[in-house]
């Protein structure tokens, strides 16, 4: 896979289809790039769709974290993505994001507001950010050493795609019949789950319960001006409709849908649909950053 480098890492990315129009997707905690590989060639004509790896996942650099996983926080990951944009000549583009990487995005668009037009955000943590408390935190620890533990908490994130019953405490998540690939891909994804960085691990829940408690992007909330398109599975247990909510009357245009019958990740649960969604959200944009909507 291609890498760009991005200040002091080097950060793994991809792409799909051709045109004026270019659409970057920022993936979510514990995962990569890859999340939309089923999705992406289903996307329109005309679209030019760049998905792009955190450090420490995917195919990106593993820096050894610093005290307090500072390297790891939301803004890091946040300028990392703007220097891979700045490395790839993007000057201009939309935005898709899912689950984490929706606060990564939101604080580049309070960096660089003209750099991007409307962005579709699939189960985001929002700007109010998250609180884990230490037991919390320890399960992550424990995930890192099991497998076994790594893909049933995981199945959650794409609850779905199990036979409900299997989805009860110490039980073995059960995939549904019928999903040929997808199940093929999930497994692919624990595997490169497993191998993501202790910066991601354990730095994602120890800098989003930062972001909730230093409210500090909670304020800045209303000078987000970007078009959102917000979709929430009725199924998701993750992330709080409560939180999409406050954000959605917050911030000065943004659109909440409730999905039903998804859970957390859209994305790997029904590609089809997620794809029917990026496609009418960003298809038929004129490429150039001057039809925007003013900023």
């Amino acid at each position: 896979m291609p890498r760009v480098r991005a200040g002091k890492v080097s950060l793994g990315w991809r792409e799909w289809g051709k045109g004026d129009t270019t659409v970057v997707f920022i993936h979510g905690n514990l995962a990569s790039k890859d999340w939309i590989e089923f999705a992406a060639p289903m996307f329109p004509t005309g679209l030019r769709v760049i998905a792009i790896d955190w450090r420490g996942c995917g195919d990106s650099d593993r820096p050894k974290p610093t005290a307090g996983y500072s390297n790891y926080s939301m803004q890091q990951h946040a300028e990392d993505m703007l220097a891979a944009l700045d490395a790839l000549n993007i000057g201009y583009c939309h935005v898709a994001t899912h689950s984490t990487g929706g606060i990564i995005a939101a604080r580049m668009l309070l960096m660089q507001p003209q750099r991007f037009g409307r962005v579709l955000a699939l189960d985001p943590v929002t700007p109010l950010g998250m609180a884990f408390n230490d037991d919390q935190i320890g399960l992550f620890r424990t995930m890192m050493a099991s497998k076994e533990l790594t893909r049933s908490v995981m199945a959650t994130a794409a609850s779905s795609l199990f036979v409900p019953e299997s989805m009860a405490p110490n039980m073995v998540p059960r995939f549904r019949e019928g999903l040929g690939d997808i199940q093929a891909l999930f497994d692919r994804i624990i595997e490169q789950t497993f191998a993501v960085s202790e910066g991601v691990w354990i730095g994602t829940p120890v800098n989003l319960t930062r972001e909730r408690e230093s409210r500090q992007l909670e304020r800045r909330i209303p000078e987000i001006r970007h078009p959102h398109l917000v979709l929430w599975g009725e199924r998701d247990g993750w992330i709080a409709l409560a939180d999409l909510r406050a954000m959605a009357e917050a911030m000065p245009d943004c659109r909440l849908v409730v999905v039903p019958g998804i859970g957390h990740s859209m994305n790997l649960e029904s590609p089809a649909l997620y794809a029917g969604y990026f496609g009418a959200w960003f298809g038929g944009l004129a490429a150039s950053s001057m039809n925007m909507m003013r900023i």
